[in-house]
């Protein structure tokens, strides 16, 4: 057997350098790195001597470049992810939190932050926990719940094992998501002899699991029986490259197709069969047929409350569920009829046995009231009304063309614009709400920028999730990965205090003018960004922002827009009741009020299958 001597950092680079995917394309492009104690001399070394053949990408925030490494794994439909290293101690605790985004989403990343010392000769190291009742615990084994796959790095050897399992891991349809190699110092410095065919070139091709015959069967005799099928299209169409075949699917068969936060844009918006988004952010449209419909069939979906409103929505007492999904977990939820296959095969399959069978599409009057609707609510305000958000996502949506991938994340923005943007392409609509992560936004146009650099990234983001995390912006510029950034300053966290309100409460610790304060706050968001070499400005109306897009679009670098807007604004049209619990017992008369309402709306909350 031949060998070759590498360090296991070294062994590590080469070993991810010969991953490819099905397309022939690197499976890991490059790493982005934080050095610091307990990576910067093993896994530094390694990767500055890889050069070009293995790009190193220098983020600000060991939490911000996990976020764009993770928002690149989504804009390239999981077809390929990054690997993100750090220091041990607070560089790899920072990152906690993204592996938790990750995990959620279902979305591949490598991360692989430093730990102590394997030989425990210098304990305790140098931010290093100690655990009185376990020497084997680190600040890594946080990751463990968040993982999809950890493994500990404490000989050079494991990474034999570690590595093919990490790259199964992260290229399976099912068990997708992190991949933690926590990866001690001592032993990333360390020698072996390998063999020289671990470092063979590997092609690592998506699983596509055909469906059991019998669930295929029942799943389109389901569909025949059918007189008010709805599709909800989850973000498992993207992942299946299944766009084109779901379009086949719905214009074949008459069925509507409303859209979940990671489905939006797999129908072209303008596609009459498109009754837009669902569940408590969605539609009057695509809400008013779910709940008459009698076979709600999800497609790549994992039924989130939330965003399908799936526990009070399907209301009808005829209805049933058919869920079309790689994992088998998701397809049993709600006492689903499950169909357990790959969804591209699966609508392809059900096709040719429904034949010319076509249910009767609902009525485009409910398609057009909502258009109309959407229009009303996103046209610019009369007088000098500061604007609502929806007016905001109204001059963005004027002012780009279909090829632009609109992004955000947590906050009242992807609620709007689960409701009112209007996708021309697939992954046109890149929203981070399965986690829902504020600070996600600037970090994640990054990674959605370095996978699509011939399309118009614009991150839509608030003051208050701009505040938590903006430092990427920066990295940005210096990368030449221009994003076009629209800052909705309302002043605080509006979108939690329209729920405060909401639920009785008086507006206390969300809009910086209602939290404890000594000075007032008074951010200038556009010198702000203008310090980190982004070119900025503020406008002060729609007219103002819409003029600003157009010159944002020919900006050679990173462009912020500042506007600001009405807190107390979101739109009425759509939506559906939510279920957030009310106090049972206040001295605020508006709570007891709340309470009551709460209570009445839970007499309507579909019961556990």
């Amino acid at each position: 057997m031949t060998t070759i001597r590498l360090t296991a950092a070294q062994a590590m680079v080469r070993y991810l350098i010969a991953q490819k995917n099905e397309e022939g394309e690197p499976l890991i492009p490059g790493c982005w790195a934080i050095f610091g104690h307990g990576n910067v001399a093993g896994l530094g070394e390694a990767l500055q001597a890889a050069g070009d053949e293995f790009p190193t990408w220098r983020g600000h925030n060991e939490q911000g470049m996990a976020h764009a490494a993770i928002a690149y794994a989504k804009a390239r439909n999981r077809r390929q992810a990054m690997a993100v290293t750090t220091s041990i101690g607070p560089g790899a605790a920072n990152m906690v939190t993204a592996a938790a985004l990750a995990h959620v989403n279902r979305l591949p990343v490598l991360l692989v932050p430093g730990d102590v010392f394997a030989n425990r000769a210098p304990d305790p190291v140098l931010q290093q926990v100690e655990d009185f009742e376990d020497g084997t615990v680190s600040v890594n084994d946080c990751f463990r719940p968040v993982s999809r796959y950890f493994d500990r790095i404490t000989r050079p050897e494991h990474l034999l094992t570690a590595l093919p399992r990490a790259m199964a891991t992260l290229t399976d349809p099912v068990a997708c998501g992190p991949v933690t190699l926590a990866f001690c110092q001592d032993v990333q410095a360390e020698a072996f002899d390998w063999p020289e065919n671990f470092f063979a070139q590997k092609t690592w091709r998506r699983r596509r699991p055909r469906a059991d015959r019998m669930e295929v069967q029942a799943a389109a005799e389901a569909i025949l029986a059918a007189k008010t099928p709805l599709i909800i299209a989850g973000g498992g169409v993207h992942y299946a490259g299944a766009c084109a075949s779901l379009a086949a699917f719905a214009e074949a068969h008459g069925i509507p197709v409303a859209e979940t936060q990671a489905g939006k844009s797999a129908l072209p918006a303008d596609h009459p069969l498109n009754l837009g988004a669902i569940g408590v952010t969605g539609s009057s449209a695509a809400n008013a047929v779910a709940a008459k419909a009698d076979l709600v069939i999800g497609v790549g979906t994992r039924f989130q409350d939330f965003t399908t409103g799936s526990w009070a929505l399907f209301r009808n007492p005829d209805r049933r569920i058919l869920s079309i999904n790689v994992a088998a977990y998701d397809a049993m939820k709600h006492d689903a009829l499950s169909l357990v296959a790959d969804a591209d095969g699966a609508l392809n399959e059900l096709s040719a046995l429904l034949g010319d069978h076509a249910a009767t599409p609902p009525a485009p009057a409910l398609r057009a009231e909502w258009l109309d609707a959407v229009a009303k609510v996103t046209a610019p305000p009369a007088g000098n009304a500061l604007p609502s958000d929806a007016q905001v996502i109204g001059a963005v949506q004027r002012a780009s063309d279909e090829n632009a991938i609109v992004l955000g994340a947590a906050g009242g923005l992807p609620g709007e614009l689960h409701k009112l943007w209007q996708a021309g392409r697939p992954n046109g609509y890149h929203m981070e709400y399965g986690f829902s992560c504020m600070g996600y936004e600037i970090a994640g146009g990054v990674g959605a920028k370095m996978a699509h650099p011939d399309r118009d990234v614009i991150v839509m983001v608030g003051d208050g999730s701009y505040m938590m995390m903006n430092s990427e912006l920066a990295t940005s510029v210096m990368l030449g990965v221009k994003l076009i950034v629209v800052l909705l300053d309302n002043r605080g966290f509006g979108c939690i205090d329209r729920l405060q309100r909401a639920t009785g409460g008086e507006s206390f610790n969300n809009l910086l003018d209602t939290a404890r304060h000594v000075q007032p706050s008074a951010i200038d968001f556009t010198a702000h960004a203008a310090s980190m070499n982004a070119i900025a400005e503020k406008v002060d109306d729609i007219a103002g922002l819409e003029a600003a897009l157009q010159r944002a679009r020919a900006s050679d670098r990173s462009h912020v827009i500042v506007i600001d807007t009405d807190p107390r604004i979101s739109t009425d049209a759509g939506g559906h009741w939510w279920d957030v619990a009310v106090p049972e017992v206040s001295g605020r008369t508006e709570v007891r009020a709340a309470r009551q309402s709460y209570e009445q709306a839970l007499t309507h909350q579909r019961p556990a299958d």
